[in-house]
């Protein structure tokens, strides 16, 4: 288990077990890989951060997770991995998504990408992404620099 505070300064805690805190969240995110390259959206007002979002009634987290895909980005996942679960304690609420590791199959341009402006194709992510005001503050804290060891590391994804 890994705990340390968000660019809000609420408390994270981020575990690469299985539902550690929701057999059921509410949220999901999407780490994807696209021609060897990272596949962001563009949202329209946080910035540059990977897909995800909510899990709508009567859909499990990973159908969300590839829902979200396609409706921010066009991607078609070719295969999904859930990696691991964080919860976020703010001020009044707390969130709970789970984490997916997607690699895409196409992109297919679509008619609305919904909130974001589309995909965004990138070679390699910024070492201070932290620093980065293109990026959102979803990509801001330590939970997307401990997925991306977890990939790298026990999936043995090394293309990253």
């Amino acid at each position: 288990m890994h705990t340390f505070t968000d660019h809000y300064q609420n408390e994270v805690n981020l575990s690469f077990t299985i539902h550690p805190f929701s057999s059921e969240p509410k949220h999901v995110w999407v780490i994807c890989r696209y021609q060897d390259k990272w596949l962001l959206t563009a949202h329209s007002r946080r910035g540059l951060e990977f897909p995800g979002g909510k899990v709508e009634k009567g859909e499990t987290a990973e159908e969300a997770a590839i829902r979200e895909v396609k409706e921010e980005t066009g991607g078609h996942v070719s295969s999904i991995q859930y990696i691991g679960q964080y919860k976020v304690s703010g001020r009044g609420k707390t969130i709970i998504k789970s984490i997916y590791f997607a690699e895409i199959a196409e992109l297919i341009k679509q008619p609305t990408y919904y909130e974001t402006n589309g995909p965004v194709l990138l070679s390699s992510l910024p070492k201070e992404v932290a620093h980065d005001r293109r990026f959102s503050f979803i990509m801001k804290d330590d939970v997307l620099l401990h997925s991306l060891t977890y990939i790298r590391e026990k999936l043995k994804f090394v293309n990253i």
